[in-house]
């Protein structure tokens, strides 16, 4: 059981397609190249579904309209032993729980991924879920495993595994005269891009304030690539605070190594996140990073080594990052380099492979004894 190629089913239950999203097919693709197989269990007509069906990969719909629906569970399960992977891989939290009471009902292992700075709940639930249902938990950064340990999770089922890149994938179709040009922004204009969720965790409230109150805005731009329920009021946000001409709504961007290589500086100003997946990929196209001192995003950023730092929600803090840069470009070239090597040593997609293939055999090895 423990040697040769696996089969792994993957259980998602969003409909959308954000950083974790991207972080399942960056681990089936990764897992598809040395050999092994993977189906992804999902919701009809979500993004997952459509994007699974794009690359080729197998491909279970099963709605997941809430955590305790004991019928989407049977369903999982009913799809498993059709399957008969060897484990189960639970991408999020509404797939925790269908996905790991399928699996018990299946007689296949179970492990889960936990991508969210948020305070896991103590109690029963909590205690069953990852004493019982789930063999192991990974946690994407020290902050998140903290937060599962505060919980009572053991320590022992807890694996750090950080979330990861491939700058392969990051590569810009162009020069970046060429793509300025396309974006109509002067070639000495200096840009700041966030590639964010518009909701309120991501802060770009905050950048917006952090941006009005820059002493050199006049030559400067602000990009924002991303879509959401807080775009209306982000655009009233701007008008109100006098950036609106200086303030590039972009919407949701399949080109952000473009936006990347033409930019100067990404921002990511997040109230709470779990990782920062957009600003690894930032720094692996060696662009200087601000962002928020929160979460596991405080511990890819090195504060004046790779990136600087605010505290969430401190406008004034993240201006004053934001002008630094701004006026020592010799200082963003510095923690851009550094956060290209930073990224290299830690957070490669292969790297990243490694950690799972590896927890997939411990947890088939405690199966074999």
């Amino acid at each position: 059981m423990t040697a040769g190629p696996l089969h792994i089913a993957h259980i998602t239950g969003e409909r959308g397609f954000s950083g974790g999203e991207v972080q399942v097919f960056l681990l089936m693709e990764g897992l598809r190249a040395r050999g092994h197989a993977n189906l992804l269990v999902c919701p009809p007509g979500s993004d997952a579904e459509r994007e699974a069906r794009r690359r080729g990969f197998a491909v279970e719909c099963v709605a997941m309209r809430n955590d305790l629906s004991l019928g989407a569970a049977y369903r999982i399960s009913t799809v498993l032993h059709r399957h008969d992977p060897a484990l189960v891989h639970c991408h999020t939290g509404r797939a925790n729980w269908l996905g790991g009471v399928a699996a018990r009902w299946a007689g296949v292992p179970a492990l889960s991924t936990r991508r969210m700075d948020r305070t896991v709940s103590r109690g029963l639930r909590t205690r069953w879920l990852y004493r019982h249902l789930l063999r192991r938990v990974a946690a994407i950064s020290p902050a998140v495993a903290r937060r599962l340990r505060d919980a009572g999770v053991p320590a022992e089922r807890i694996r750090l595994i950080w979330s990861a890149v491939d700058p392969e994938r990051l590569q810009p179709s162009a020069t970046r005269q060429a793509l300025r040009a396309r974006l109509d922004t002067a070639p000495d204009t200096a840009c700041l891009l966030v590639a964010a969720n518009l909701v309120q965790r991501k802060g770009v409230d905050v950048l917006l304030a952090a941006y009005a109150a820059l002493a050199s805005r006049e030559c400067t731009e602000l990009w924002i690539a991303g879509d959401g329920p807080e775009r209306t009021s982000l655009e009233a946000d701007a008008a109100r605070l006098g950036v609106a001409e200086r303030v590039r709504f972009l919407g949701q961007r399949s080109d952000v190594p473009d936006l990347l290589e033409a930019c100067d500086v990404f921002v990511l100003p997040s109230r709470l996140e779990g990782l920062g997946v957009a600003a690894l990929e930032a720094m692996a196209r060696s662009r200087p990073v601000v962002a928020s001192a929160v979460g596991g995003l405080a511990e890819t950023v090195v504060a004046e080594e790779t990136g600087l730092l605010a505290p969430p929600g401190d406008a004034a803090a993240l201006a004053t990052a934001l002008q630094r840069l701004l006026v020592d470009p010799a200082l963003g070239r510095r923690l851009g380099a550094a956060g290209a090597a930073r990224v290299a040593e830690h957070f490669l997609a292969t790297q990243m492979v490694d950690a799972y293939e590896s927890l997939y055999r411990e947890i088939l090895r405690e199966g074999d004894a």
